[in-house]
């Protein structure tokens, strides 16, 4: 049995009772765009469409209405006003040009008391328009989460991208100066360069998210001289914000298994996420421990540390711990790189701290 059988089965039964019961029927008819009634009236009866087109809305809001569904020759609508005796929860207007059977709520009850297959049928009809009306809603819920989702999605790339436009604009201005010498020229190329790179990484990245994608190449790299480009890469953009790295202790300078470009975006994302909770300056600490198999990184800031409650929450995506600037995918994406690498990524709660992430790198693949 199709949707739109129970729906039919009902009209016609009703219309067989009405003519047994020798009640004149009521048929109105109604011009493209009529109102039929409007949310709130009072609950007279129920109409079945005998031609035409009906679309059902609703006020979402004080001033937009939302369209629920449309029926056609064959349905029927208004039953709520049968069913708890209430005013309108919505409205009905006539798309096209409608003829509808028209029955009062009195004459569907003595209808009703009379004929128990018409009591099935209405009950059988309003069970699968339920059915219908959950899974139109589920669907709308899915778009609608699914629409958030890419609204979410974009502003992390706005978002993340305003880093390093920053530093190609201050790179740019600086290389076009009448002013400028030759070693500050060579000094802006190479930064303009490495912040092109990083762009470049950053998207891949967040391709990597979307398309779920885990594909990386590591290469064998001194990690001390890589860490050394990570400092000189993000010392401008950090000291603008009133930010200074302080490393704590000795560089491991050992060759492991890198994806440099991508473990950046790890680096980068702490240190960046930490200066958002310092609006007004601090300083970012970072240690190191070579170990038998592995290097131990800390990034410690001197913000306001986590919120109670937050710590199981930081690596999920879209969460942001109320960041006014945040989406909440930086540090989902810090956990994928790590983990990637084959290492481990976990906040530390320190009493009088400030924010601390650990993670760990394995020194062989």
């Amino acid at each position: 049995m199709s949707a739109a059988e129970p729906r039919a089965t009902f009209v016609s039964i009703l219309e067989s009772e009405l003519k047994q019961q020798q009640v004149e029927p009521v048929v109105r008819e109604y011009k493209a765009g009529e109102v039929i009634f409007e949310e709130g009236d009072p609950g007279d009866g129920l109409y079945a469409i005998l031609d035409g087109l009906v679309r059902i809305s609703a006020f979402v809001s004080q001033s937009n209405k939302h369209a629920l569904r449309e029926f056609v020759a064959g349905d029927f609508f208004g039953e709520m006003a049968i069913i708890n005796n209430a005013p309108r929860s919505a409205s009905a207007t006539a798309q096209q040009d409608s003829r509808l059977l028209f029955v009062s709520r009195d004459q569907v009850t003595h209808l009703m008391e009379e004929s128990p297959k018409l009591v099935f049928a209405l009950l059988h009809a309003f069970s699968h328009r339920m059915r219908e009306t959950n899974s139109h809603f589920v669907q709308e819920m899915l778009e609608a989460e699914r629409l958030s989702l890419m609204g979410r999605f974009a502003r992390s790339i706005v978002h993340d991208l305003k880093n390093p436009l920053s530093v190609i604009a201050l790179g740019a201005d600086a290389a076009a100066s009448d002013r400028a010498s030759s070693e500050l020229r060579q000094k802006a190329k190479k930064r303009i360069h490495q912040q092109v790179e990083r762009l470049t990484h950053m998207l891949n990245e967040l391709l990597r998210v979307s398309e779920g994608s885990t594909q990386h190449a590591l290469e064998p790299t001194n990690f001390a001289a890589y860490f050394a480009e990570v400092i000189d890469q993000t010392r401008d953009e950090l000291e603008n914000k009133k930010v200074v790295v302080e490393v704590q202790t000795e560089v491991p300078s050992v060759v492991m298994p890198l994806n440099i470009r991508r473990l950046d975006h790890v680096f980068f994302n702490l240190f960046n996420n930490a200066a958002d909770f310092m609006p007004d300056g601090g300083r970012i600490m970072v240690r190191f421990e070579e170990r038998p198999r592995e290097i131990y990184a800390e990034v410690e800031d001197t913000g306001r540390g986590f919120k109670p409650g937050i710590v199981d929450k930081l690596f999920t995506p879209f969460f942001t711990d109320g960041k006014p600037t945040g989406t909440g995918l930086g540090l989902s994406i810090c956990k994928n790189i790590v983990e990637d690498h084959g290492g481990r990524i976990w906040p530390k709660e320190v009493a009088g701290c400030g924010g601390v992430f650990c993670f760990t790198l394995p020194l062989k693949a």
